[in-house]
């Protein structure tokens, strides 16, 4: 396993090459250990599938960054690409549909919902990346990368009618441009925590979602002059 783990996860890097800094070999190995934190009082996890699944989950994201169509969805494509590795490692084809089914839901986009243990903890080890100060750190990283703003003197309520398809709060972003982390917050990642499957994640999404506020709210003071 551990001979084979760390061929794989060369080759992730690899496919990774080029990536930005919030989803890159560093996202994946955060997502890993957190899978890991996860599992402790947990029983029965395949830990096998759970470990390739968080090592593979995100392998095909330079395919959706080079795409300009928006349809290509890396989770589809990493589960496409996780098939491929695997069958060249002499993995069965049991062992890495369950595997598949972890990178697939992982993703809301996909449409596939999590059913086992395995894709439930790949699932919120994977949000709990988004959340506390790496979550901070990532959201600017995704303003650099798109020329979006710091903050917006809109409010919210305007936003969504202007930025968001068809006015609904989780709907997608019209121009990224104007999008920002105040708005990510408040449309996305608040929202995360109800949206976890192991206590454990729902405890951490937590603390994480309260040094969130924090900051924002530090950071609404600092632009108006208050501090």
């Amino acid at each position: 396993m551990e001979e084979k783990f760390q061929k794989i996860k060369e080759i992730v890097e690899k496919e990774l090459s080029g990536v930005d800094a919030g989803h890159d070999l560093n996202h994946v190995m955060r997502v890993y250990s957190l899978c890991l934190k996860l599992t402790k009082g947990m029983k029965d996890i395949d830990l096998e599938v759970l470990k390739l699944a968080a090592l593979l989950h995100d392998v095909g994201g330079m395919g959706e960054l080079k795409d300009k169509t928006g349809k290509v969805c890396h989770a589809k494509l990493s589960a496409e690409m996780a098939q491929n590795i695997l069958k060249k490692f002499g993995y069965s084809q049991d062992k890495i549909n369950k595997i598949i089914h972890c990178i697939l839901a992982h993703r809301y986009r996909t449409g596939v919902k999590p059913k086992t243990k395995e894709a439930k903890i790949l699932f919120d080890a994977d949000k709990l990346d988004a959340l506390g100060a790496i979550g901070v750190a990532r959201a600017y990283i995704w303003i650099g990368n798109n020329k979006a703003q710091i903050y917006s003197n809109i409010s919210l309520r305007e936003y969504i009618k202007e930025n968001i398809v068809g006015s609904r709060a989780n709907g997608r972003i019209k121009d990224k441009s104007k999008h920002n982390p105040f708005f990510e917050f408040e449309l996305k990642l608040k929202r995360l925590p109800n949206k976890l499957y192991t206590q454990e994640a729902k405890k951490i999404a937590k603390e994480r979602l309260s040094y969130m506020e924090s900051f924002f709210d530090r950071l609404k003071e600092e632009i108006k002059g208050g501090l």
